[in-house]
């Protein structure tokens, strides 16, 4: 594989901020739907952005849903200071190689826009794409950077995530997939029943696929 560029997911896969989203989402929810929440409920919303979530939970508190998450989530957000150890090398030493990085994220823009402001980390991103309370858009999300890079094939590109719709997406688009199953809420089992291109447990491996694969 000549990799070229690497695409990669963002909760779950460069940082443990997805408890910090669970508990946004639990103290901005419960006081409208007027009853406790479970973890359960608000993953089965994932997929589209948060602002998906919102609308599937309390529809009918929708703009006072996503203000309060948007609210929380940067109050919390101390919960999740940085990436994960040894990821923000990993940006860097690829950028050194001249490998082009994106984002392809779930994420919606305003939370997105919180995280980097918190982490200093928009520089290490050539393009970022975010995503849609309307449903998943991954797939789509990545054949329009593909479209827009214009001189980098399917096969040149990787996409790094943690979850089962990120292969789903990654095949949808017809690029290779790395489930990243390091993080405390991956789910490795569901990752493999999807047969990922490759699958690594700890970011110190990956670090050493990614060296001798770039």
């Amino acid at each position: 594989m000549s990799i070229k560029a690497i695409l990669f997911d963002f909760d779950g896969t460069l940082a443990n901020t997805l408890p910090l989203c669970i508990d946004a989402f639990r103290l901005s929810i419960e006081p409208l739907a007027g009853r406790a929440i479970s973890n359960r409920e608000i993953i089965a919303t994932f997929g589209p952005s948060e602002e998906g979530t919102i609308r599937a939970l309390v529809p009918d508190h929708y703009d006072e849903g996503v203000n309060s998450y948007l609210h929380h989530y940067e109050r919390l957000h101390a919960q999740c200071t940085d990436i994960f150890p040894g990821m923000r090398d990993i940006l860097q030493d690829l950028r050194n190689k001249g490998i082009r990085v994106g984002m392809v994220t779930g994420k919606g823009a305003r939370s997105l826009r919180i995280t980097f402001g918190k982490m200093d980390l928009e520089k290490h991103f050539d393009v970022v794409e975010t995503g849609s309370p309307e449903g998943v858009v991954k797939g789509k999300a990545i054949t329009s950077i593909l479209e827009r890079w214009g001189d980098i094939a399917k096969d040149e590109v990787i996409y790094v995530g943690d979850a089962p719709s990120d292969i789903i997406a990654c095949r949808e688009a017809g690029i290779p997939i790395i489930a990243a199953a390091w993080a405390e809420t991956s789910e490795p089992g569901a990752l493999l029943k999807l047969s990922p291109d490759k699958i690594f447990y700890s970011i110190p491996e990956f670090k050493q696929w990614i060296d001798t694969a770039t």
